[in-house]
């Protein structure tokens, strides 16, 4: 019989917006307090000795890694002769960066303890040098660096605060413009004292032209952008150039000098307009494309343009479609990328094959493998499945499953429903060990997410989320009335975002459902602003000051929605020690709720990877997830111990 730490239920409750709002378990928010410490200790031994009843876990753990043991390289980026491409060669934890043939930077020779990660880099205009940023145990708290690429020696930095920040060289290659603190600046290599363009703090991102005379430089306001252009060529400030409309917009200079604009203004799946760079608030319609935007690339005399779809090949000048790109399937595309003339290099992944780079040759029109690297053989099928949500909203659903299984059989459900992130077709080795030992997998594209363009996103956020959990519940039942798979063989993964959709489905629903991983979730809807990035994610989710907003947040709170004596699936929360962005507190808060409340006799279990970041893991995280699920829908091979089939203990002092 599980027993559990035991965790103290505070009379806590609170009037706000004219609600009573409780909170027993507050104190979990502390994590450093000592009962904290004596709970988290207690969880972590009750799910080794989980874990220690695995009979399949090292079994799956090894599968994970040889399906995870391919090479992979990105597309590259050019400064004149130089090519930089980041690698991972077959085995190892981390990629290293290249110039041509030659390492640059390798993050194990930086940190021989495999705990620091290249989070992102720029070469300079030649190529000459390199601006790049680490952090270390997944932190996310990125350090900026210089180096130079001939002899391998720091010549700046370094520098703090620069979390993910955007680099933007100028042509001497001696200064660049970058984000610190949230805020844009210019920095002169070997100058302590930067100059500060943009004070307002805000996530922006940069990007130069090629002849270095324009600077692009765009503010994320929920889920649109506030845009500048400043000619560098002058000593005049930013000119604004959208300001407070409710469009994401993405501005370019090409190598032509012309001003290439992507926007969602007037079109939600996005479409392209052309300008004057002197002119740059005046755009002129160029193409709309008939799919969701990825990508665009500016060749000599054509003009790529990515889309879920694919790539299509358009006439410079006047934007007419001459033709497409050979891509080898339906899978995904990644981002474009150039030499500056007439090719152009980009991704290609599925749900079998791990990403591969190609190379399309403007003058040929031919498209060859650029990189290709060797994986693990495995056989699966995938299936396009449509269901309906409850207002009559038709989705999609893509099952992959070995060749002649048919179900009912263990299906994991797979979502994320926010932020406008697109969940499409790729190679995932987690995915795959659960196909191949004979399971089906499922990923939901859900309201909130951007598979279906910016007018999707727009449907599954602030008070609309609500529709985001009726669709991944409509997903569920879909599955179960159309014979794939039953309630006791149903399973939910999400993390992240889809940890908080994970867990408002087993809160709304929790009947549907055998067992559900929830990786890095929130779940304290009426506090989520007060911890990790939640008060950036005001524009997704509303915020508890707003009245209106507050009773929405209540509404659907997975937190506050658990109620004792309900039968809830099996739970493994699984979250990260350095997370900075959605703090660990949101699983500690729910994982005690839920031991308290349930009436299932399944497990709720904690698992911590102290030095690890936001949802990230490597082989033995997935295989734990794995084995879990797959014992409490019962994909494993081993028969379960009967002691887990009897009501578990609410509570007993955490050794």
């Amino acid at each position: 019989m599980q027993s559990y730490p035991c965790a103290e239920r505070l009379p806590l409750v609170e009037q706000v917006h004219g609600s009573a709002v409780g909170d027993p378990y507050r104190w979990l928010e502390d994590a450093s307090g000592d009962d904290t410490v004596r709970w988290l200790a207690g969880q972590q031994d009750v799910w080794l000795e989980y874990a220690g009843s695995l009979s399949n876990r090292f079994r799956l753990r090894n599968r994970v890694r040889e399906l995870s043991n391919v090479g992979s390289v990105s597309t590259p980026v050019w400064r004149g002769e130089r090519c930089f491409t980041v690698r991972r060669e077959a085995g190892r934890q981390h990629a290293v960066l290249y110039v041509d043939s030659r390492p640059v930077l390798d993050p194990l020779e930086l940190d021989p303890t495999g705990l620091s990660t290249l989070d992102g880099w720029q070469p300079s205009p030649d190529g000459s040098r390199l601006a790049y940023q680490v952090s270390r145990g997944g932190d996310e708290q990125s350090v900026l660096h210089i180096l130079d690429v001939a002899t391998g020696q720091l010549i700046d930095g370094p520098i703090d605060g620069c979390r993910y920040s955007p680099i933007a060289w100028l042509p001497d290659g001696n200064s660049f413009y970058y984000v610190r603190f949230r805020q844009v600046r210019r920095h002169r290599l070997g100058v302590p004292d930067d100059t500060t363009i943009l004070a307002a703090e805000a996530s922006y991102g940069l990007e130069i032209s090629a002849d270095g005379r324009w600077l692009t430089i765009s503010a994320v306001r929920g889920a649109a952008n506030d845009l500048w252009l400043a000619d560098l060529s002058t000593a005049e400030p930013p000119t604004p150039v959208q300001q407070g409309v409710d469009a994401t917009t993405v501005m370019t200079v090409g190598p032509d000098g012309r001003l290439y604009v992507v926007t969602t203004q007037g079109a939600p799946s996005g479409r392209v307009c052309v300008g004057d760079s002197s002119d740059p608030t005046v755009w002129h319609d160029y193409l709309t494309p008939d799919a969701p935007l990825t990508g665009l690339a500016v060749l000599d005399d054509v003009v790529l343009v990515g889309t879920l779809g694919g790539i299509t090949v358009h006439e410079r000048e006047t934007g007419r479609q001459l033709g497409t790109v050979d891509v080898p399937g339906s899978g995904s595309i990644g981002s474009l990328s150039t030499d500056g003339g007439a090719r152009a290099w980009f991704t290609y992944t599925d749900s079998i094959t791990p990403p591969t780079v190609y190379r399309y040759d403007a003058t040929t029109g031919r498209t060859a493998p650029w990189r290709q690297e060797p994986a693990a053989a495995t056989a699966a099928e995938t299936h396009a499945l449509t269901y309906t949500s409850p207002d009559g909203t038709a989705l999609e659903l893509r099952a992959i499953k070995k060749p002649g299984i048919e179900g009912p059989r263990p299906t994991m459900l797979y979502g994320y429903g926010g932020f406008g992130q697109m969940l499409t077709p790729t190679y995932s080795a987690f995915a795959l060990a659960w196909v191949e030992a004979g399971g089906i997998f499922v990923t939901a594209s859900a309201r909130g997410g951007g598979e279906r363009g910016e007018a999707s996103h727009q449907a599954g956020i602030r008070r609309h989320k609500q529709k985001v959990f009726d669709d991944f519940i409509a997903a569920a039942e879909h599955l179960i009335a159309e014979g794939w798979t039953t309630p006791d063989q149903l399973a939910l993964c999400g993390e992240s975002n889809g940890g908080l959709l994970v867990a408002a489905a087993i809160t709304q629903r929790p009947e549907l459902f055998a067992a559900a991983v929830c990786s890095a979730p929130l779940t304290d809807m009426a506090r989520y602003e007060l911890s990790g990035l939640g008060e950036r994610w005001v524009p997704e989710f509303g915020s508890a000051q707003d009245p209106d907003d507050f009773q929405n947040l209540l509404s659907y709170s997975p937190y506050h929605r658990v109620v004792d004596g309900v039968k809830y699936p099996a739970v493994l929360f699984t979250v990260f020690g350095n997370d900075t962005r959605v703090d660990p507190l949101h699983a500690r808060k729910m994982c005690a709720a839920l031991q308290h409340a349930t009436e299932s006799g399944r497990p709720i279990l904690l698992r911590l990877e102290a030095d690890a970041g936001h949802a990230t893991g490597g082989a033995s995280l997935a295989a734990d997830m794995l084995a879990f699920l797959s014992d409490q829908t019962g994909l494993a091979a081993q028969t379960e111990p009967a002691d887990r089939s009897g009501r578990a203990d609410r509570c007993t002092a955490a050794s």
